[in-house]
């Protein structure tokens, strides 16, 4: 499947349809960006059960903000609408795939919750 363009418009959708959502925040500038693309798209098209999605920081402003991004690329994953990994950086394709199975197996109702 590949991955997906994420907007403000349709992030709620994903979110509300999609169990993991695991987004690449990037810039066309950013030359650690160019290299993670390919990775990024490699592991999604092995994951077609998984929401993969880009989200252009240059034209996405009030996403970057909401996700507080500080430094691109910059990789978040999220189960049941939880953050469950904000990483700054680009990742090789092995701990890619490793995370993306952490994903999988997590329970989110076994987080500590800040309340």
């Amino acid at each position: 499947m590949g991955s997906k363009i994420v907007t403000a418009q349709n992030i709620d959708e994903i979110l509300d349809k999609h169990q993991i959502v695991i987004l690449d925040f990037w810039a066309s500038w950013c030359e650690p960006c160019k290299i993670f693309s390919p990775i990024f798209e490699s592991v999604a098209k092995k994951n077609p059960d998984i929401f993969f999605g880009k989200v252009n920081t240059e034209v996405e402003l009030d996403l970057g903000e909401d996700f507080q991004i500080r430094s691109i690329p910059t990789l978040v994953i999220l189960k049941e609408r939880t953050i469950v990994l904000d990483q700054p950086g680009s990742i090789p394709e092995y701990l890619l795939t490793k995370i993306v199975g952490e994903a999988r197996a997590l329970d989110v109702s076994k987080l500590e919750s800040d309340e």
